[in-house]
This record gives structure tokens, sequence and C-alpha cells, in this order.
């Protein structure tokens, strides 16, 4: 069958942009003039995917924490096992313990620092994309962004925090596990 000669209305439409805010549903275009909402049903995939898209940034996020602290982890165990391993009695350094508390830095390796690196890129694309998204200025798909943050949030950063009981208590110092809200983005 020919499809050549068919009349392609929806081809040859031209996208609402509207710079100010707006409810427009048919006509309007995200992004590229390539998704173009013709119908509801469309728009409500539109509204659905964004809502899931910050869904995933906030997982982006949450897997950046979350891979940060266990190459701390896996750290913290490499130095305990290196404190318990026994010292050589050929040993050129002294047997008397230091006294007081040791500060040791953490530097990640190539590879961690790799992949923490394409974590963050893909949380910075993913959050830049929903901005382009918003700049639509389109009521449906902020309420959209701003309850798939929330939901997001709610799913993917359940609060944990170690809080210590007794002992004294050092001034300046608040709660442990506690991260400032981000001004913007990220």
């Amino acid at each position: 069958m020919d499809h050549s000669h068919m009349d392609m209305d929806s081809t040859n439409a031209t996208c609402t942009h509207a710079m100010t805010w707006n409810w427009n549903t048919i006509g309007t275009c995200f992004l590229a003039e390539s998704w173009r909402v013709e119908n509801e049903g469309t728009f409500a995939a539109s509204c659905i995917g964004v809502f899931l898209l910050v869904i995933c940034l906030e997982l982006l996020r949450r897997l950046g924490r979350e891979y940060d602290s266990f190459i701390l982890r896996q750290f913290q165990q490499h130095l305990v096992a290196q404190a318990a391993a026994p010292k050589l009695e050929d040993s050129c350094c002294s047997d008397a313990p230091v006294a007081g508390p040791q500060i040791v830095t953490f530097r990640a390796t190539p590879v961690q620092q790799l992949v923490r690196s394409i974590i963050h890129a893909l949380a910075f694309g993913v959050a830049y994309i929903l901005m382009l998204i918003a700049m639509a200025f389109n009521g449906y798909i902020i309420i959209s962004i701003i309850v798939g943050a929330g939901v997001g949030k709610f799913l993917t950063d359940w609060m944990t925090a170690k809080v210590a009981i007794g002992g004294e208590s050092q001034p300046g110092k608040g709660v442990e596990g506690l991260e400032e809200p981000s001004v913007c983005c990220g």
C-alpha cells in the first residue's frame, strides 16, 4: 500500500511555543518539534514520563551518595585491617603506639573517580533536560516535575542519621548524616 499520497496534517502542524505560563495541552511541543502533543493520551504520557524522569534524577543523586559512602567504607575497612595486622619483629618503626587520634586522608582511585564523574554527569544531564522541559512553562508539566521530585525524594532518600547519646557534646557539631538541601538543581 502506497502511503506517499496520504494527507499528513499531523506532520505539517506547527508547535505552540508559549514563553509565558500556560495550560496548553494539544499542539504543545517539548524540547523539539518531534515531541509534539497531538492528543490527550500523548499529553498524559508526557506528564507521566516527566514524572518518572524526575524520580530517575533523584535515584541518580542517591546512587552518587551511596557510591561515595561505599568507597569510603572500603577505605575504612582497609585501614582497620592494616591496623590489626601484626607488625614484623624486624620493623624499622617504633613499637610504641601513637597517642591520640590519627588523621588519614582518603583520595579516590582514578577508576572510582571516573565512576563518580559518570554518575554526576548523568544526573547533571537529566537535570538540564528537566530544566529545558520546564521552560515550556506548561503548568501540567511543572506540576508533574514537582510531584515527581516529592515522590522521588520519598522513595530514594529516606533520612537516616547517627545520633551520639551521652558523652561530651562538641559545640558546633550537629547530627551526623544530614545534608544541606540544594538551592538549585543538585
